[in-house]
């Protein structure tokens, strides 16, 4: 009997880690151009997915996602995939994906998971670990843009970059960041951990 459990565990998770990947990939693909970063619901569809399944099967379902785009699967914004875009100037934003990932699992597991015991206070907590995932993602993402585009074609600034890949996204990226709580609050009610 506690095979059985165990296997029904392990396929459960395997189950909601593969529609999670596919749910970040479609969000990917469901694009703005804006310059060198593109908008996308990518972040949104990340952040519903860490607050639906947790920090740990969240983080490995954005592994997956990276993986395929890594092998070349057409996963990311605009139907990209393959090393060069994980690699070139904006793979800092999809790199970041695994480390603001990781803390907001340890965030998640460290700070918040016995707090979390009402509605309330789940999309209160996720609303606070969501910003911290942003932050994270905004830190990675800009300095890898520097150092990869600086060895591209020269130095850039800071405040370039900020203007390019940042402050034209720092509103949708709270609505969207919004949107993600609350999708993750409701669908977070019908999955187990």
């Amino acid at each position: 009997m506690a095979d059985t459990k165990k296997k029904t565990s392990a396929t459960y998770n395997m189950v909601l880690i593969a529609i999670s990947a596919a749910l970040i990939t479609i969000c990917s693909w469901i694009t703005i151009p804006l310059g060198p970063v593109p908008f996308t619901l990518q972040t949104m569809g990340i952040l519903a997915v860490l607050m639906t399944i947790g920090g740990k099967r969240g983080c490995i379902a954005i592994l997956v996602y990276l993986l395929l785009g890594f092998v070349g699967a057409p996963v990311f914004a605009g139907f990209k995939g393959g090393p060069a875009s994980l690699l070139g100037p904006t793979g800092g934003f999809l790199v970041g994906f695994i480390l603001a990932g990781l803390i907001y699992w340890l965030c998640e597991k460290l700070l918040f998971e016995k707090l979390m015991t009402t509605p309330a206070k789940k999309i209160a907590f996720g609303i606070v670990n969501s910003l911290i995932f942003e932050v994270v993602l905004y830190i990675v993402g800009v300095i890898w843009f520097i150092v990869v585009y600086g060895q591209k074609t020269g130095p850039i600034g800071l405040g370039a970059v900020l203007g390019m890949c940042v402050i034209p996204f720092i509103i949708p990226d709270i609505v969207k960041l919004i949107a993600a709580v609350i999708i993750g609050e409701r669908a977070g009610r019908i999955v187990k951990y």
